[in-house]
């Protein structure tokens, strides 16, 4: 039985159509050019690339400052570097000493 379809369901149908295909023209459109799409690609790798030097610098400081810490322990505290933090917080420096700091052998 073929029946033929109103006109009211020929525009229902038309209308999913059309409503389907600006769906996926929006999609497409979000893929292209979105915050994630594929034009941020390249920006996103170059803000990766900064972040990625960014921790780079931030790891040596860390670096630094936990040899610091390791030189400030309790138990066994680095002479020159408590003398330094002394002379410094107690004020008993004089302006135009300049402090040096000596790497050591680990």
């Amino acid at each position: 039985m073929n029946t033929v379809p109103t006109k009211r369901e020929m525009v229902r149908e038309k209308l999913g159509n059309a409503l389907a295909l600006f769906v996926l023209i929006v999609i497409g459109l979000l893929a292209l050019v979105g915050p994630n799409g594929f034009l941020a690609w390249r920006e996103n790798a170059a803000q990766l690339q900064a972040h990625q030097a960014r921790i780079a610098v931030l790891e040596e400081e860390r670096a630094v400052l936990a040899n610091r810490v390791e030189l400030l322990d309790p138990n066994n505290v680095d002479p020159d570097l408590g003398s330094e933090l002394v002379r410094e917080t107690l004020g008993v420096a004089h302006k135009d000493e300049v402090i040096v700091e000596l790497e050591t052998l680990d």
